[in-house]
């Protein structure tokens, strides 16, 4: 019995291959996500998945001309910004 879907390109990835073809670990890529500096994901039931095209226009959004070139938008690293994100739920650090 064959696989009907066998021929398709696969419409979503996984975190992952969604890691794997950004060049980036897994684990950076649910650091961006769970801060809001990554591509755009879905939920589909209690899966994380990538759309190639989310994945792609991200990277775009990184692309330079040279050292000097401010760029149009940014790429932003996988760590906390001041935008009243705190640690530990809420809860001020000893």
């Amino acid at each position: 019995m064959s696989d009907s879907y066998a021929g398709l390109p696969q419409p979503y990835l996984r975190t992952p291959d969604a890691a794997r073809f950004l060049s980036l670990s897994g684990r950076t890529l649910e650091k961006h996500r769970t801060y809001g500096t990554g591509p755009a994901y879905r939920k589909l039931g209690g899966r994380v998945v990538y759309a190639l095209e989310d994945l792609k226009a991200w990277a775009e959004r990184g692309a330079k001309t040279s050292t000097s070139d401010p760029g149009t938008a940014t790429v932003s690293p996988a760590k906390r910004h001041a935008s009243g994100l705190r640690p530990y739920a809420g809860k001020t650090r000893r």
